[in-house]
């Protein structure tokens, strides 16, 4: 296998790493390099910070094994190699009524680093996280091929779910789909006027998939403005949508206060008065940033962060204080949603908790990381968590104080990596496996 020097980032495109990257295509090949050089693994690198990233060493690019290697028609079941677009197995088996029960806000995912965030998506509420329905991974730890599930290898595999990759290089996974009638989501639209409709509304929703977003310019009687989009699925057959636009270069326009104003109040006035609703295709409701590729680009060459927290339930008035900083701070770009979620988590590391999750993009400058700061130290307060697919600033006490099961997590990532060989930027940056 040959390794290449690459200059690579994660999507936020602030933190970077140069080394030596492998791409294998095959299983066998695979095999041989984790037998002669183990290194850490990364799929389409959609984790905005550093969790892709192994700076100065080796890593694997898992894109190439992207194969379905079974399916169930019956049953739903899939098995995949890690590599494998969450998006590509929506467009595979929709058509043939089946679809990922958990999907996050892009499709770009593989469903390797699907497994290793343990994401969640707008239904969270309803069917948890994304390791809820996966049924066994198969991967190399501790130079050897293993498989782990429920009944088999259960610490390692709720270890692995949200594991950030540190239990072994994962190759394929067997998972549960869910049924579905159509290729379409039917949408219902309708503006909120402030926080308190946001939270409402919310809380009352009874669909499905409920997502709100925010205009985080707005301030005043008019902060938390915005537009909930409740979802089911629907028996329509509509065809995908047509080839994404691409943004050529660094242009910046979601670093412009002016720019976000205006973008979010022409957004909010797209939706009439008395709501909206449509049948869209499932990629345009679950994946809506897909259509533009390069959309990192709009931040300009310096990058963007993401904070993204999660709440318990009654710390709405954290939420609403987080929100006041930010739209008087002005600093948000028009990206920010607002979900409730459920209870449901499957892995040692994974982010969700019930309450309510903010997930806000901001431009990478100084006030913004010293904002990020004030609101991560909020989120401790309030016993909520940080997302560390989406985390490019915490520290590791701020982190390791928020997951209670970190150390039962570190001693089994020391257990199937015993020579740190899968280490990677995000681990060393916030000391996940270091002794506190």
């Amino acid at each position: 296998m040959l390794w290449k020097t690459a200059e690579y980032s994660g999507w936020g495109r602030v933190h970077t790493a140069q080394g030596d990257i492998a791409r294998p295509e095959r299983a066998s090949t695979l095999a041989k390099i984790m037998a002669d050089t183990p290194a850490p693994a990364f799929g389409n690198r959609r984790s905005y910070g550093d969790s892709p990233l192994n700076d100065g060493g080796r890593a694997i690019d898992m894109t190439r094994m992207d194969k379905v290697l079974a399916f169930d028609p019956e049953t739903g079941v899939v098995e995949a190699e890690a590599g494998i677009r969450l998006g590509e197995l929506m467009r595979l088996f929709a058509p043939r009524g089946w679809i990922p029960a958990v999907v996050p806000g892009t499709g770009f995912c593989t469903l390797g680093g699907a497994i290793a965030n343990d994401v969640h998506g707008k239904n969270h509420h309803v069917a948890g996280s994304f390791g809820e329905h996966v049924l066994s991974i198969s991967l190399f730890a501790n130079g050897k091929r293993v498989t782990v599930s429920p009944g088999h290898n259960k610490t390692h595999f709720r270890a692995t779910l949200g594991g950030i990759g540190q239990t072994g290089v994962i190759l394929s996974a067997k998972i549960q789909m869910k049924p579905c009638p159509g290729t379409a989501m039917r949408v219902t639209e309708r503006r909120l006027d402030d926080w308190d409709e946001q939270i409402d509304a919310l809380e009352a929703s009874t669909a499905p998939y409920a997502v709100s977003w925010i205009d985080a310019q707005a301030r005043g009687r008019k902060m938390g403005r915005g537009i909930l989009e409740e979802a089911d699925l629907s028996d329509e057959l509509l065809p995908s949508r047509a080839k994404p636009k691409s943004v050529p270069f660094n242009i910046g326009l979601f670093s412009n206060g002016l720019f976000a104003r205006a973008f979010n109040e022409g957004y909010l006035r797209r939706i009439p008065e008395t709501g909206k609703t449509s049948d869209k295709p499932m990629e345009d409701f679950f994946f809506p940033l897909d259509k533009v590729h390069g959309i990192t680009k709009l931040y300009g060459k310096a990058g963007f962060h993401q904070f993204q927290c999660v709440v318990p339930p009654d710390k709405t008035d954290v939420l609403r204080d987080m929100m006041t900083k930010i739209s008087r701070s002005g600093l948000a770009s028009p990206l920010v949603v607002l979900k409730r979620m459920g209870s449901g988590r499957a892995g040692m590391l994974s982010f969700p908790m019930e309450g309510y999750t903010l997930a806000v993009d901001f431009p990478n400058r100084t006030k913004a990381t010293k904002l990020i700061a004030e609101l991560e130290a909020m989120t401790a307060e309030a016993g909520g968590r940080l997302y560390l697919a989406k985390d490019s600033l915490a520290t590791g006490e701020t982190i390791k104080g928020m997951y209670p099961e970190w150390t039962d997590w570190a001693a089994e990532a020391a257990k199937a990596d015993p020579e740190g060989n899968l280490i990677n930027d995000m681990v060393r940056r916030l000391e996940l496996r270091s002794k506190a």
